[in-house]
């Protein structure tokens, strides 16, 4: 038995739940004996909702009918911004035409000096413009949180109405969850100094989401 398992099977005879059962099982038991608290009225329509508030957070929203055309917004929006063409993205998005867009994305954890990175999300929350990401060997966070501009690339159809729904998606399709969960809601910002608010202070200051109409399993 590892430490962990035994760290586990203490905190389970302490609930009063058999060994056997372990701490997720008491999570699990928890959660299904317990309904969910009221909500919000919900939108009708997720997409304007989440860009709404994603906008209201200062992220840039933009919506492409496939992953196929992802890179060409993408270069137009480091065109714009003046961002050169030097990228890095998780593995999974390396497959999309980034060359023919004049853009290069290295497929690799993030670097100090690393000035753009690209990433996809697990799911999006509509009612706080929030993403979801997963840590992992595939989509490892320094992406989204050392170079000063991310890129998160996820299919609209992820868009979920609220917080609850996304943690009940990530255990509907996980089951256990990740080493870390990251919840990001716009470009990082503090207000410590003053009272005002500052973007970019404990990670990215500028931040492009970009929505696709089909799902990367469709195309």
């Amino acid at each position: 038995m590892s430490a962990r398992q035994r760290i586990l099977a203490r905190i389970a005879a302490g609930l009063g739940h058999g060994a056997e059962a372990g701490a997720n099982g008491a999570v699990d038991g928890y959660i299904e004996r317990h309904p969910r608290g009221p909500v919000p009225r919900r939108a009708p329509d997720l997409v304007p909702r989440f860009r709404e508030q994603a906008e209201r957070l200062s992220s840039t929203v933009l919506e492409v009918p496939a992953p196929g055309p992802v890179p060409a917004a993408v270069a137009a929006y480091l065109a714009a911004h003046g961002l050169g063409t030097e990228t890095v993205c998780w593995p999974d998005l390396a497959g999309l035409p980034w060359a023919a867009s004049g853009v290069r994305a290295a497929a690799r954890p993030a670097r100090a000096g690393d000035m753009v990175g690209i990433t996809g999300a697990f799911c999006a929350i509509a009612e706080t413009g929030t993403l979801m990401l997963l840590s992992g060997e595939d989509t490892p966070a320094t992406v989204s949180l050392l170079p000063e501009t991310h890129v998160a690339v996820l299919p609209a159809a992820r868009i979920v109405p609220a917080m609850e729904d996304a943690w009940d998606l990530l255990r509907a399709e996980r089951g256990v969850p990740p080493r870390a969960v990251n919840l990001v809601s716009g470009p990082s910002r503090t207000a410590d100094i003053e009272q005002t608010v500052t973007l970019g202070a404990h990670g990215p200051y500028r931040m492009l989401i970009v929505l696709t109409g089909e799902d990367f399993d469709d195309v």
